[in-house]
């Protein structure tokens, strides 16, 4: 049998992806629900959300594709009226999920306690709420929340505020609102959880949350002494996650250590980015965090962090990202010009960029090699300074390496690399 039961834990977008990720579950839907006025648009709902930062999110709007036709309108604040707060309509088989699962789900999916907001996001439609459409959703509802209101008190939690009540209407929200996370690349998922679980949360056929980054749940992250790099995630699938592992964490080798952890498991570290969204990459030295980053970072965006992170202002930086060129027979080309066997690396990334059975002494002062390890570079144009050049690029990066001739031995290339964007890995056998 299909049911629907309407929840409001913040923002919906992520609530809506919480859902979504349920075996058993056949739609979720982003809407409004709760208020006592008619055909709600999210203009509306933001402008009564009473708190004084009322307008904030004017600009947000306009970022999000909206196409109504008074979008230079400012939404005036309505005065005698109950506000929408933003829902979740789910709609589920009670075959191969229990509305018990689910209502147990909420609950621990955010913070019941805290009024009028979820994390940053502070206002009356951001309540929490369960709007039910049956008698046994209704009874379940309060069954658990007397429940979680023992287990929140035990650890130190205040009162369970959430708003309880049959479902009036559903108002859908707007187009660009639906699977707005999934729509949204370049985002992070919103973790308001407050850690507290049932032991039992019910039937369900198959769990996706109760599996995903399993072999994190009893890891407990120490600092490392030096650079390492933390990336904290999620139990709950996290698609900003899994972009930033895919594109990102999977290519990267890196000397600088990269460790993923939950939030609640950091011991002993001194953070002051907020880590309540996923994924969020925090760059640390000796425990102390050097620079942070709420959200999904572009691999262009991850290396530029880095790249500050690891080089700071030397010249290794300025010629990576600022294509600037070292000087002749420099400190780094002596060190590595007669190197044992083995490769050159992308010093940002770790990825091989050059074979030392490539290498040759150009005498030009600089590290030449007459090709570079397939597929690992980009050559690209370059006509400042009044030449005709051809710059090259790590793939992996982004970051300038130096230029490519056709001026090599044996009617070869010569690749004229910058040494000091490079590091070296000798052969094991070497």
């Amino acid at each position: 049998m299909l049911l629907e039961i309407v929840f409001a834990a913040g923002c919906f977008w992520g609530v809506e992806k919480n859902f979504e990720q349920i075996s058993g579950v056949v739609d979720v839907a982003s809407g409004y629900a709760g208020g006592n006025y008619d055909n709600p648009t999210y203009r509306q709902v933001i402008a009564n959300k009473d708190n004084n930062n009322a307008f904030d999110f004017l600009s947000l709007l306009k970022k999000i594709n909206w196409s109504n036709e008074d979008e230079d309108e400012t939404p005036e604040k309505s005065t005698n009226i109950i506000n929408h707060t933003e829902v979740v309509k789910v709609t589920y088989d009670t075959k191969l999920v229990s509305t018990e699962f689910l209502i147990k789900n909420f609950w621990e999916l955010h913070n019941p306690t805290q009024i009028d907001g979820q994390g940053n996001d502070k206002g009356n439609n951001y309540r929490s709420a369960i709007y039910w459409t049956t008698d046994e959703q209704r009874k379940i509802a309060f069954k658990t929340k007397d429940e979680y209101q023992k287990l929140l008190t035990k650890k130190g939690f205040g009162n369970i505020v959430t708003e309880l009540k049959s479902l009036d209407k559903f108002w859908q929200a707007e187009d660009y609102h639906q699977d707005y996370l999934a729509n949204n690349p370049n985002g992070y998922c919103p973790n308001h959880k407050t850690g507290v679980k049932f032991a039992d949360k019910g039937m369900i056929k198959e769990q996706l949350s109760g599996t995903y980054n399993k072999h994190l749940k009893d890891l407990i992250l120490e600092p490392l002494k030096g650079k390492e790099i933390v990336v904290i995630e999620t139990d709950a699938y996290c698609p900003y996650c899994v972009a930033f592992k895919k594109k990102v964490l999977n290519n990267y080798q890196g000397s600088i250590p990269v460790r993923s952890v939950f939030a609640q498991n950091l011991k002993g570290y001194t953070i002051k980015t907020p880590t309540f969204a996923t994924p969020t990459i925090l760059f640390i030295e000796d425990g102390v965090e050097q620079a942070g980053f709420q959200g999904y970072l572009s691999p262009k965006e991850f290396y530029k962090a880095l790249g500050k992170f690891k080089l700071g202002s030397s010249k290794a930086f300025d010629i990576a990202f600022n294509e600037g060129t070292e000087g002749r027979f420099c400190k780094q080309y002596d060190i590595f010009k007669n190197t044992p066997d083995g490769v050159f690396v992308d010093k940002l990334s770790g990825v091989p960029l050059f074979d030392t059975d490539d290498r040759f002494n150009s005498k030009s002062g600089w590290l030449s090699f007459t090709k570079a390890i397939d597929d690992t570079t980009i050559e690209k144009p370059d006509n400042r300074f009044g030449m005709s050049r051809v710059e090259i690029l790590s793939k992996s990066t982004g970051i300038h390496l130096g230029h490519v001739f056709e001026d090599g031995p044996n009617n070869t290339r010569r690749f004229c690399i910058n040494a000091n964007v490079l590091e070296f890995v000798a052969d094991k056998k070497s």
